[in-house]
């Protein structure tokens, strides 16, 4: 099955409710953000679903768990992969989902706690 036509059903984590399928022409990482029917939704876990056909398990399609978020302002590129606020700070979790542990909902700009992060760590 080719990537761009891999079919993917959005599911809201909290209430299991199917949102809808969708044809997605990318593979959505958790910690990623998704619009879907004017909405944006964060990614929090991505399942597989196979099927067995002609004696071979093949990918059937992919389940998004989701749950309703606004795209964070804040985001660092660290090795390669984006994080929530700003990974110089001693206290940010290095995660697509949270932030920091004194700060979670933010902003990192203007925190009490920002702490520039050791280099030795």
């Amino acid at each position: 099955m080719e990537l761009d036509s891999l079919p993917t059903e959005v599911i809201l984590t909290h209430s299991r409710q199917s949102l809808g399928n969708v044809h997605l022409d990318w593979m959505p990482q958790p910690g990623s953000y998704l619009d879907f029917n004017g909405q944006t939704y964060a990614v929090l876990e991505r399942r597989h679903r196979y099927q067995l056909k002609s004696g071979r398990y093949r990918l059937h399609k992919v389940a998004l768990y989701v749950q309703s978020a606004a795209r964070p302002s804040e985001r660092t590129l660290v090795q390669g992969r984006w994080v929530l606020g700003d990974a110089k700070c001693r206290y940010n979790a290095l995660s697509e989902l949270l932030r920091c542990a004194v700060n979670p909902a933010g902003p990192c700009e203007g925190c009490r706690h920002f702490e520039l992060a050791s280099l030795d760590a």
